[in-house]
Formats: structure tokens, C-alpha cells, sequence
């Protein structure tokens, strides 16, 4: 008898598909499917977030704009996966969800485009326009670069790439691992490195959400989660929830895993770049090593929280108040 199908809910842009269609290949190999199309279909859905094209997600409610529709497709059992990219997922899910699955993540550090050539942001001309619609990215560069002019930018790679190649603008910053999903040229541009800008929680990470009572989605996924991404991947986003992360705060963290020791560093800036505070620790993961590892960033969290005192807490509830 043939097995009932079972569909993955993603978002349409060429970077969503991509991504679903490496899931439902995997998911097909995994579960001896011979016709991947017909055992995980592939349900596109245009998110709120995908309709929001002329102000920065900040100004529109931020974290939560690309997984509500996917996520409603879920609760709806339209569903039986739903596919993100974790950088997007908000730290609280809803009721009865959970992301059953990381699978092995990409590079998840960024990449400086420019017609010149230069690769970082040190390297850019003085007084440089360099567009963004990451509150992160902004921060970081102010921070290295207080003479740069930031204009709001977004779309898909093509429409940032002409942007800069026009003239309008002289950078803009995309992730390495969509530019490899998208085998795109650009992604054999030089990366820029961790010690200058620490990426967003969990970039280049790519989550598979499921109901928490199904499951048969459970069951197909297990041979696809890869422990050490989804061991980084909590680490990082309990370092995003300790800093009551949303898109209006500029919030980074990256975690990696050797030997059974995680290394995690995280910080949190004001959009303007002025401040920035930022810890780093390494220790080993005792006991359950996913629990040990949220735990590590929730300490992390707050000890960046510490850190930054009175002017932290200032910043964090200003960026509330918005």
C-alpha cells in the first residue's frame, strides 16, 4: 500500500525552494522513496514577510514574518513539514510545534559585495552607501565604519546585486550559504571573517518545523538531523532568547562544536553602532549535550546582558518601545 504523502510547506522565494527541494531529496533518500515529488510534494506559500518589500521587517513586527503562514499550514495538517531558515524562527514557538530537525548547516558567515571588489568593510571608500535591511549587519559596520551612510535594502540577490552594480549603492552583505544553495557565483567571493562580524543566531542553519503529536513526520526526519549543527544551532538561539532577541535588536552569536567542547561567543550592539558588548566562553557539554549546550547559551545570554548594565537595558527596552 502506498504510503500517504506527506508535504513540506515552504516559502516561494528561489532560496526557500532551493532549500525545500534539498529536504525533499534528503527526506526521499532517507525513506527509500524512488519518486521524491510524490512522497513529499512540496506546497509553496507566499508569508507576510514576502510581502513586505518597501520597510525594513523591524517596522513590521519583525521575527515571525516568514514562518506564520508555514506555520498555519502545519496547524491546518495542510502540512507535515515546514522548512526555515532558522536566522528567521522566532525563539517561542506556537503551542504543539517544535523544530524536530537541523540539518547539517552551511558557512554561516557573510559576504561583502561590491563592484570594486573589496571584501571588507574596512576596504570600503570613505563615506560609502552601503544597503542593508539587517539591524545587525547596520550595527556591525557602524561599529568598524562610523562614516558609512546605511539605506534600507531588500529583495533577492539579483535585485541587491544591481543595486550595487548601478552604482546606487557601494555594498551590501548577503550569507554565504544561501549564495551556495543558490550556486551562485558569488558565494566563491572571500567571506567575512568571525572576529569582524559575528553572523545573526543560527545562519545558515536550515530547521524543519513539525507537529509535536505527529509522529510519523518525526520518524521520517530522524536520519537527516545532524547532532553538532542542532547543538550549535540551541546554543545560539539560547543566547538570542536570554536577550529577548526580535528584529529590532542587533543581536549575533555563533557556536562551534570540537571534542565534545562548545565555543560560543555572542553580542548585542546599539543600531547605531556606538556600543557594543560582547562575551565569549568554551566550555564542555556534560550530560545531555543539547540540554548543556542551551543552558551554556542562556548563561552566555545574560552574562552579555551583565556586561552592558544600565545602558544595555536602556538600549534593549528602547528597541521594545518600537
Amino acid at each position: 500500500m502506498a504510503l500517504k504523502p506527506q508535504i513540506i510547506a515552504t516559502r516561494t522565494s528561489p532560496l526557500a525552494l532551493a532549500q525545500a527541494r534539498m529536504l525533499q531529496s534528503q527526506l526521499a533518500k532517507a525513506n527509500g522513496a524512488s519518486d521524491p515529488d510524490a512522497a513529499f510534494p512540496i506546497l509553496g506559500l507566499t508569508t507576510t514577510g514576502d510581502r513586505i518589500t518597501d520597510r525594513a521587517l523591524l517596522a513590521a513586527g519583525g521575527k515571525g514574518l516568514f514562518t506564520k503562514e508555514l506555520e498555519i499550514a502545519l496547524q491546518g495538517k495542510e502540512a507535515s513539514f515546514a522548512v526555515h531558515s532558522m536566522k528567521d524562527v522566532p525563539t517561542r514557538l506556537p503551542d504543539g510545534m517544535e523544530i524536530a530537525c537541523i540539518l547539517e548547516r552551511e558557512d554561516p558567515r557573510d559576504v561583502l559585495l561590491t563592484e570594486t571588489g573589496a571584501a571588507r568593510v574596512m576596504d570600503l571608500p570613505q563615506g560609502a552607501v552601503l544597503g542593508t535591511a539587517s539591524i545587525r549587519r547596520q550595527a556591525q559596520a557602524l561599529t568598524l565604519r562610523p562614516d558609512l551612510k546605511i539605506v534600507l535594502l531588500r529583495g533577492n540577490v539579483d535585485t541587491r546585486l544591481a543595486k550595487v552594480r548601478s552604482g546606487e549603492i557601494d555594498a551590501t552583505f548577503l550569507a554565504l550559504a544561501g549564495l551556495k544553495r543558490l550556486g551562485r557565483e558569488e558565494a566563491s567571493r572571500p567571506a567575512v571573517e568571525l572576529h569582524e562580524m559575528l553572523p545573526a543566531p543560527a545562519q545558515g542553519a536550515i530547521g524543519i518545523e513539525i507537529r509535536s503529536d505527529d509522529g510519523a513526520a518525526r520518524e521520517a526526519l530522524a536520519a537527516l538531523d545532524h547532532a553538532e549543527s542542532h547543538i550549535c544551532v540551541l546554543a545560539e538561539r539560547a543566547v538570542l532568547a536570554a536577550l529577548d532577541g526580535s528584529c529590532r535588536t542587533p543581536i549575533a552569536a555563533h557556536a562551534s562544536l570540537r571534542h565534545g567542547t562548545l565555543s560560543l561567543a555572542g553580542e548585542v550592539l546599539s543600531p547605531d553602532g556606538t556600543h557594543r558588548w560582547a562575551q565569549s566562553v568554551t566550555l564542555p557539554l556534560e550530560g545531555d549535550p543539547r540540554a548543556a549546550a542551551a543552558e551554556i547559551g542562556t548563561r552566555l545570554g545574560e552574562a552579555v546582558r551583565q556586561s552592558g548594565g544600565e545602558a544595555l537595558e536602556a538600549a534593549l527596552a528602547s528597541a521594545d518601545e518600537h
